[in-house]
């Protein structure tokens, strides 16, 4: 028990040294450097709502955007609800406000996208864009997920009965198929897993395949506004087509749907490039996840298990070209739900279980440091041994934390660069309701008993 005991304060001591404290924005000047000129910048979180994951993301962002030359921001949301922002900061819709810009994020967790850190990063984001010289290239807003099925298939209707009504009445009979179950996708889904309805999968490939074939006739009736909003429809019938595949495929296990959605990501992120890339530029992303999508999955159990995620395969493809960046906390306050569609509440965040990660960082003593998982030192060899590693979603169980929030990663393998924030709290929705301000603690928290 001694010899664990000095060999945990001799790593903690070294990693204290190889840590570096992060007090303001200029102190990610490291991070700048590590970045270099990679293409792609991923940076996660470990909880989907903790306000210092989202205000440092966005510092991170801006720094990346000004002093890099980053015009793309990539993020896990949906793709039409996204593009409304991406419109708005771009300046060519009618929202006259962020938070109008962020009102198509009606689904649960609404929390995820309508809170006050990401209005202030859209708002500066706008004011960045209004003060670049005409012709530069503006800074974009985009989703990369596809729970949008339903929303999707109205927007390649509604566009193309504007430009070609007898295209319009061929996608409104073939995504009729799903219409059968009150835009209810997982009904959808089980039913059509199960053989219980017609599956929708051909329909949805000959629309996204009609559609592709005469990009170029309607591309030929405008310019380059109506070249993105080309972009737009076609990546809503590419999400169609995937997301149907999704729905079927959660009755089918884990993996498999896992799998379909992050391959989903990693897609729009190579068509968002390949189009933003035909305009002459040199695209660099910032893509914004959760660390289970960021991190490297062949790192953790997920990969033990068969899942990949966007990390991996942007890893896989674009390699160097790549940096890969988490979030840690120790305890302090999450905005989650304790079920799927529940309640938005302020939770407590149990201090870290004594075998994580988390739980080392919180030993080292520094409240908030910048560490390179790159460097070839003894205090990052140290890491390569798997431990415990904490993930909260948009669901948080504390009454399980180790069975619900838990798994085990090598983090030197999983990031290339990790930031922890010991203490930190819940961000703010813009649509607080009574439950989500913070209830008095028990005296026995955080063991309950």
């Amino acid at each position: 028990m001694a010899n664990a005991t000095t060999t945990k304060t001799k790593l903690s001591d070294g990693l204290r040294q190889a840590a570096h404290p992060v007090r303001g924005v200029e102190d990610y000047n490291p991070l700048m450097e590590l970045i270099g000129n990679a293409r792609f910048v991923l940076i996660g979180e470990a909880s989907h709502g903790t306000h210092e994951f989202y205000e440092q993301r966005a510092e991170i962002t801006k720094r990346l955007i000004k002093e890099k030359g980053f015009t793309a921001v990539a993020v896990e949301a949906d793709w039409p609800d996204a593009y409304r922002i991406n419109r708005y900061v771009r300046g060519v819709n009618d929202d006259h406000t962020p938070s109008e810009a962020l009102t198509g994020f009606q689904r649960f967790p609404t929390w995820m996208w309508r809170n006050t850190d990401v209005v202030n990063f859209i708002g500066w984001l706008r004011q960045h864009n209004d003060t670049l010289p005409q012709n530069a290239t503006k800074v974009g807003f985009y989703g990369l997920d596809l729970y949008s099925m339903y929303t999707s298939t109205d927007e390649v209707i509604s566009f193309l009965e504007k430009v070609d009504p007898e295209a319009a009445e061929r996608a409104r009979y073939r995504y009729s198929c799903l219409e059968h179950f009150g835009e209810d996708s997982q009904a959808y889904g089980y039913a059509a897993s199960f053989g219980l309805t017609e599956s929708c999968e051909k329909q949805a490939i000959n629309q996204l395949m009609e559609l592709q074939q005469k990009i170029t006739e309607y591309a030929q009736r405008d310019g380059q506004v109506a070249e993105d909003e080309l972009f737009y429809i076609e990546q809503n019938a590419r999400l169609v087509k995937n997301a149907e595949k999704y729905y079927r495929s959660m009755f089918q296990g884990r993996v498999s749907s896992w799998n379909i959605r992050d391959r989903h990501m990693a897609e729009t992120l190579d068509e968002l490039v390949t189009h933003l890339d035909r305009q002459g530029n040199h695209t660099k992303v910032v893509v914004w996840e959760h660390n289970s999508h960021i991190g490297d999955a062949r790192a953790t159990d997920m990969g033990s298990a068969g899942e990949l995620n966007v990390g991996q395969l942007v890893r896989e493809k674009y390699g160097r070209d790549s940096v890969l960046i988490g979030f840690s906390t120790y305890t302090g306050t999450v905005t989650a739900a304790a079920k799927w569609g529940g309640v938005t509440e302020l939770k407590q965040v149990c201090p870290a279980l004594s075998a994580s990660y988390e739980a080392l960082f919180h030993h080292i003593g520094i409240s908030s440091f910048l560490l390179n998982l790159q460097q070839d030192n003894q205090a990052v060899k140290g890491l390569q041994e798997p431990r415990l590693e904490r993930a909260i979603g948009v669901i948080y169980l504390p009454e399980t934390e180790r069975v619900s929030h838990y798994f085990y990663a090598q983090l030197p393998e999983q990031f290339d660069v990790v930031i922890h924030i010991d203490n930190t709290r819940g961000v703010e929705p813009l649509d607080r309701s009574p439950e989500w301000y913070i209830k008095e603690l028990p005296e026995t928290f955080p063991w309950g008993v």
